[in-house]
């Protein structure tokens, strides 16, 4: 482990001679870029922080193209807040109807919730999984989902800050030899890992911290890739967005407003559109849906 992992990575290992993965992540420029002209409260920022690192490392397991996102929803402070990742790397998050939280409690900004993992592959049959938010931290949900939904032992840590997001996941690898030695390895390097600190995952590089952590163990680094910020909106994804309203719904909003514009809540790049532009949509507008 001698090569330096930059931030904005995910980093595949295995420990040697044993049923174990895990995956590593920190990001940075991604993570601002995310939270970009959105002025969310601090507590909300970290949490968003937490999100964009989680789904990074669920987006590593991806073995298709696709995407899978993150979502909550709840009565708390954070109505709504989602993460996607893409399998090609890229990241993207939004928080809805938070602008007044003041609170930094995990159960007080998301009150009642349930926690939406969703794995859509292009061409394929789109899948949900639902868990309650019950644990004390977004971490803890996520094991109780892989617990529940995939029944593979599965630990996860996370940790954000005003300018970085991180962090780890430990699972065990399917198969059913040696199950109670499979069973003592487990134990002994989720001892290990349990010894993490926010600060080592916000801070640290990836070959720093997985030596602090497992020094005596056989890691074996495996792919690494790089993460970015990136909007999966367009001008022709709008447009086709605003033909779904349908003709009468574009014309009531020409009257009031003389033109029709469309702000992406991810990157908030706008789209307008004049009422000649926004009329033109449905000559043919069949063949865009």
């Amino acid at each position: 482990m001698s090569d330096q992992i930059a931030s904005d990575q995910i980093l595949r290992f295995i420990f040697d001679n044993t049923a174990v993965s895990g995956k590593w992540v920190q990001l940075e420029r991604s993570y601002t870029e995310t939270l970009g002209n959105h002025h969310y409260p601090p507590a909300v920022q970290r949490l968003l922080g937490e999100f964009l690192a989680a789904v990074s490392l669920l987006g590593a397991t991806l073995k298709f193209e696709g995407t899978i996102s993150l979502q909550a929803r709840s009565t708390g402070e954070i109505p709504l807040i989602m993460a996607e990742a893409t399998s090609n790397h890229e990241i993207r998050a939004i928080v809805h109807g938070a602008e007044l939280s003041i609170s930094t409690d995990f159960h007080t900004l998301l009150a009642n919730g349930t926690l939406g993992i969703t794995i859509d592959p292009v061409g394929g049959q789109r899948y949900q999984g639902l868990v309650a938010l019950e644990g004390d931290n977004l971490a803890a949900c996520l094991e109780e989902y892989f617990r529940r939904s995939e029944q593979l032992p599965t630990r996860v840590w996370l940790a954000a800050d005003a300018q970085r997001a991180g962090g780890l996941l430990l699972q065990e690898l399917p198969g059913t030899s040696g199950i109670e030695r499979k069973r003592e390895q487990w134990q002994h390097l989720v001892t290990l890992a349990q010894t993490v600190q926010a600060d080592e995952l916000l801070q640290l590089p990836a070959q720093t911290l997985l030596h602090r952590l497992f020094h005596q163990e056989d890691v074996r680094l495996l792919r690494s890739d790089a993460l970015q910020f990136q909007c999966s909106c367009s001008r022709q994804r709008t447009e086709s967005m605003l033909v779904s309203l349908g003709r009468a719904e574009i014309e009531s909003i020409i009257d009031e407003q003389g033109e029709v514009a469309v702000t992406c809540e991810f990157c908030l790049q706008a789209y307008r559109f004049d009422a000649v532009a926004a009329r033109q949509l449905f000559d043919g507008g069949e063949s865009r849906h």
